[in-house]
This record gives C-alpha cells, structure tokens and sequence, in this order.
C-alpha cells in the first residue's frame, strides 16, 4: 500500500516529540510489510488543506494523520464515502475514535499495528450533513467545552486540568436545553441537562467510545435529571463505563433522530467531535454503516464478529492444507 502521513506538529503529543524521528520511523516500521510512506510535517493552519488535498488523490491508499481529535475528526469527514482509507496515530487527549477501532494508546506499539494491518470498512454519522466520528452533543458537553476553551492551556496535562475545571463550574450552573427530540418518528419535548448522540452505542467499563465501530446504530442519550449531584453522578457513571443502569439516564438506539429547537431564540450551542459550533433549529443526525474505510489493527475483535477474517491469508492457506 500507499500511505500518505501527515502529521499536526501543533496537535495533541506531537508537540512535544522529534517529528523527523517519528518520520524515519514510519517509513522503516511499514517498509518492513512493503509499504511506502510519505509524509509531511504540518503547522495546525495547514491541516486542513493538506487533508483535503490527500483526500482526493488516486495514487495513494491510506491517509495516515496524527494530532488531536481534531485532525482525526476533519480527516474522518473529508474521506467518508472514498476510496482512501483512515489511518490514525492516536496522539490526542482521549483518542476515543482510536479506541473505538482498537488500536494501541502508545505510539510506537500503534505503528506496528497499523503497518500490519488491513482496511475495512467502518459507520459514521452526520449532522445536518456534517460527519462525526465519535459524538454530537448539546448541553453539559457543549459548555464544558466553551468554557474549557476559555482557559489557557498549552499542554495534554493543562488540558485535563482546565476541562475538571470546566466541568466544576458547568455542573454548578447547569445549562437547559429545551427540545423536541423524533427517534425513529416518536416525537418526545423535553427539558434536559445534556443530550447526545454517539457513532454506535457506547461500551461498558471504560471511557465513553464504541466498542464495534460497525454496530450500525446511533446511540442516544438523555439526562433525566436536573438535580446538580444526580447529574454529577452520572457524567462519572459515562467517564467510567457504568451508565447502563442509571437511573438519572434514558438510552436509545436508532439510525436517524432529529432535534427541533424552534421554540428557543437563543444561539443553540454543540460539540462535534470535540469542536464546538452552532448549529440549525433543526439538527437531523444520521447513522451511515460502512461508509468510511479505515486501517486498522489485523487481531481487532469486530472483525471476527462480523466475519470477517482477522487471520492473514497466508495462515488461512496453510490451515487449509
């Protein structure tokens, strides 16, 4: 295969990392599964760009990117439904997409992951049009994030420590989004903390990502509650993986839901993918099975569970002899 890397100087730990070594070692770690990888160093402006220029090449396989949830998340949204595959260095904060498709957390053993690994095919979500990977949010999350971006931090560590302290503050003065919510065509208004909707049902016992990136399902969540301690229970209960029996929580599961807001004046605030921005008086969010090709990790689970083999077709010949 072709691989084209770009790589967020600017994004998530590659800041503080020898790029050009990470360079060298992409070119030796894929070299050694006969691949060939070209890659470029970026400033965070010129992202964006380079991304959309990758995306509409013919002559390369995967487009490999490394930075924050950012860089994954507008990669992601400019390869949906190509023929190039997603490849991702998880050098974010969370990596939640990255954890999603099963790739290891340190980056030199997810290198040796993906230079053996194989393209498959994987969901994404839109809203109004507008792709995500991992979460559409209103609410709680939405504030957080406004007022997260508030503060000043320049590091993984000052991050974490600028978003306790946003969710502190955003748990005290809770927001109200006042919505009608349709799944699947039942129509439902309510007053709530916190809305969202993720790529596929999260799993238990862990951070709050997908444990099968091919699911096929949106996963919908609602707080019920607008007590400051219930609330607070609960956004533990989803940053460590026991949401499924609480009580202050209703989940659903659909492949299309649309959230009316015409009755409120004010700007409706969201996060996608982390990135916050405003969003229409009617959002319309759409599951898309197997729209975006990825490389992932050739031992990941869900590819076994759908069938598909996860065994290199050298063994599959030998075992057949």
């Amino acid at each position: 295969m072709k691989i084209h890397a770009i790589l967020n100087a600017e994004g998530g730990t590659l800041r503080t990392m020898d790029l050009d070594a990470l360079r060298q070692e992409l070119t030796d770690e894929f070299g050694l599964h006969g691949h060939s990888v070209e890659t470029e160093i970026l400033k965070g402006s010129e992202i964006g760009a380079a991304i959309e220029r990758a995306a509409g090449r013919e002559d390369i396989d995967v487009l490999l990117v490394g930075g924050g949830d950012g860089t994954v998340s507008s990669a992601a949204e400019a390869l949906m439904n190509k023929k190039v595959a997603l490849g991702i260095l998880p050098a974010g904060t969370m990596n939640l997409f990255a954890r999603t498709l099963q790739l290891p957390q340190q980056l030199d053993a997810a290198i040796a992951a993906l230079a053996d690994g194989v393209v498959t095919e994987v969901d994404i979500a839109t809203v109004n049009g507008k792709p995500f990977v991992h979460q559409f949010a209103v609410g709680v999350h939405a504030r957080m994030v406004r007022m997260r971006d508030r503060l000043n931090y320049r590091s993984r560590i000052g991050k974490m420590i600028a978003s306790t302290r946003a969710i502190l503050t955003t748990l005290y003065r809770l927001p109200i989004v006042e919505v009608e919510v349709q799944i699947e065509g039942q129509a439902r208004r309510m007053r709530t903390p916190a809305l969202a909707i993720s790529n596929n049902l999260y799993g238990e016992g862990h951070l709050p990502y997908a444990d099968d990136p091919r699911g096929g399902v949106l996963g919908i969540y609602i707080c019920r509650t607008r007590d400051r301690l219930a609330v607070a229970r609960l956004t533990l209960a989803i940053l460590f993986g026991s949401w499924r029996n609480n009580p202050s929580l209703d989940v659903y599961t659909a492949q299309r839901v649309v959230f009316d807001y015409r009755h409120k004046r004010r700007k409706n605030r969201a996060v996608r993918d982390g990135e916050l921005e405003e969003v229409a008086l009617t959002s319309e969010v759409v599951l898309h099975p197997k729209a975006l090709r990825a490389l992932v990790p050739r031992e990941a689970t869900y590819l076994e569970k759908s069938g598909e083999s996860a065994v290199p077709e050298a063994d599959l010949a030998a075992s057949a002899n």
